[in-house]
């Protein structure tokens, strides 16, 4: 229970860095100003996001951190012996990784778009 709640919340915040970082980067670079305009307009508390970039970046990778630690120490533990609830077990195993490694992706794009690429430019 411990496992998925971690990596729900680390799903949350490492979307948080798409939001506020990488989102508006992909519009302004492909062109798309006045569409991030607009939604900004629509969605004013995106600038508020933005505003705290670094706090957004720090509790993602703590999430991250957890997550990838519970993810690790939940990797050897033992399914039950019942058929089905092995099946369940492990099933819940994989999503729950498929769901940490889709996390760090986010956070890794949100990583480059807020600060690799401007320090390139």
């Amino acid at each position: 229970m411990k496992n998925k709640l971690a990596d729900y919340l680390s799903l949350f915040a490492s979307s948080g860095t798409i939001i506020c970082c990488a989102l508006p980067a992909l519009l302004v670079s492909i062109g798309a100003g006045a569409a991030l305009s607009s939604l900004f307009s629509i969605f004013p508390q995106l600038v508020v996001i933005s505003i705290y970039k670094a706090q957004i970046f720090i509790g993602a990778f703590t999430m991250l951190v957890i997550s990838g630690v519970l993810q690790y120490r939940a990797k050897n533990l033992p399914c039950p012996i019942d058929e089905k609830k092995a099946d369940a077990c492990t099933k819940a195993k994989k999503l729950s990784l498929i769901i940490y490694f889709i996390s760090v992706g986010f956070f890794i794009i949100g990583l480059t778009f807020a600060y690799l690429i401007p320090s390139l430019l």
